[in-house]
């Protein structure tokens, strides 16, 4: 492959014609997935660039990026198993279940202790019927659900099948407890704290996230966000 000067690497495109990667991308907080994707077409001056699972912009973790023909392997990526690790916050609930939402309601986390969040969490473990928030990606109609949660328009979302696999508590320090859960596709895990909050009665946000794992592709074998310029340069030179 013709390789491109680095001062023409935001102007070319480059043709992966039988080629197929598959990219750990630790995705940083703040940036949306389609960011990502679209950092790296312009990076590498690439057409064929998708992703196999949408982190929300508040997360952060493994983002696997398809490039050239590992687009069609979106649908088997999509399937693998997750591992996450999270922050719950008690004592609050947001219409988006997680900190960038319009706050519903305050309770008291008094009387909240690890045994009762641990008793708690094993509600959620196999296989559970669960709500996806309305402040989701979930398609209603073509559209995402969050864009008519922005409009005020009430769109509730039926109950699906998800199955968790593990589900500990990792440590709690009032009123926040950090979470690790490993779950199947289509789980999400704002639901999980909003549900663990009612289950407890005090209500409950997720503050904070990060895929751990997605498959075998591991956060400790991806790559920064501060490094992607560089492994565009070494995608040109393949």
């Amino acid at each position: 492959m013709k390789k491109i000067p680095e001062n023409q690497i935001h102007n070319k495109t480059v043709p992966l014609s039988g080629i197929g990667i598959i990219l750990n991308v630790n995705k940083p907080v703040g940036k949306s997935s389609f960011a990502v994707v679209s950092y790296l077409k312009r990076l590498a001056g690439v057409k064929k660039v998708g992703h196999a699972g949408t982190l929300d912009p508040e997360a952060s973790g493994v983002l696997l990026i398809v490039i050239g023909r590992a687009t069609k392997q979106v649908e088997s990526l999509m399937s693998l198993e997750k591992e996450y690790v999270g922050t719950v916050r008690f004592g609050i609930v947001t219409d988006t279940y997680d900190s960038t939402g319009n706050i519903l309601e305050r309770h008291s986390t008094e009387g909240l202790t690890e045994q009762s969040i641990t008793k708690a969490l094993a509600r959620f473990k196999g296989e559970i019927q669960q709500v996806p928030p309305r402040f989701s990606a979930l398609k209603y109609k073509g559209k995402p659900l969050y864009s008519y949660a922005r409009k005020g328009i009430i769109i509730s979302p039926y109950a699906r099948p998800v199955r968790i696999y593990e589900i500990e508590l990792d440590s709690f320090h009032s009123p926040e407890a950090t979470i690790r859960i490993v779950c199947s596709r289509g789980t999400y895990v704002r639901s999980i704290a909003h549900d663990l909050g009612q289950v407890l009665g005090c209500g409950a946000i997720l503050s904070a996230l990060t895929r751990m794992r997605v498959g075998e592709y591991h956060i400790d074998d991806a790559v920064s966000w501060e490094s992607l310029p560089e492994k565009a340069r070494e995608l040109i030179r393949r």
